[in-house]
């Protein structure tokens, strides 16, 4: 009885031992370098096991995006619909907590992974583009749209305003995936220091000058 549990625990568990293995591998490799056999190994299952719960490596990678990326989306829009606070704050909340739960883990990684290999890959492009680029662009849009209606931003190019937001984010998935590559290799870049820097700058040029005063920017 003991063993059948352990084997049904182990079945449930495969597919997140699998999504984690291919993560690592897709970061680590790329997507073109990463062959299946590899990502079966590292789970500790055969090439087969891996094929019952994904068909191909194209669809096991899309089911990584959606585990650690756009399968959050509903949540995070969540958090904006209920959030009660200025979207000055708002702003640093979604910054700070992009960093918590995308930057600081490995799957900041695949944002570099699709600028490097989007090319050579135009379904997993389209695929990102449509779950990943523009539900998060909509998102920050929303976020501007949020502080203007209220009287708390300045009017913007929205569609400009969103890559203002993205900016600092993409270099430090690139800095933490890149090392040496990205900033002075003399310096220790913290991340927290960072982004309170860059909240400083975006948020000056966002505020109307009064709320900015008050806020202390």
């Amino acid at each position: 009885m003991q063993t059948r549990a352990r084997r049904e625990r182990r079945k449930e568990a495969r597919p997140g031992e699998l999504l984690s293995a291919a993560l690592d591998l897709f970061v680590e490799k790329g997507y073109a370098a990463t062959r299946v056999e590899e990502v079966a190994q590292r789970a500790g299952v055969s090439k087969g096991t891996l094929f019952l719960y994904f068909p191909s490596k194209e669809e096991l990678f899309k089911a990584v995006v959606r585990e650690n990326l756009s399968g959050r989306f509903a949540e995070w829009s969540q958090e904006f619909e209920s959030y009660q606070g200025s979207t000055e704050d708002l702003v640093r909340y979604c910054m700070n907590s992009w960093w918590d739960r995308v930057g600081s883990t490995k799957a900041s990684g695949i944002p570099k992974l699709m600028m490097g290999e989007a090319g050579n890959f135009p379904e997993l492009a389209k695929f990102y583009q449509e779950e990943v680029i523009q539900p998060g662009n909509d998102l920050i849009k929303r976020i501007l749209q949020r502080g203007v209606a209220l009287g708390e931003f300045r009017q913007l190019d929205e569609t400009y305003g969103v890559y203002t937001i993205l900016a600092p984010m993409l270099f430090l998935a690139m800095w933490k995936h890149s090392p040496g590559s990205c900033g002075d290799p003399g310096i220790a870049l913290d991340p927290r220091k960072y982004i309170d820097s860059q909240l400083q700058t975006i948020l000056r040029g966002l505020c109307i000058q009064g709320n900015s005063a008050r806020k202390g920017l």
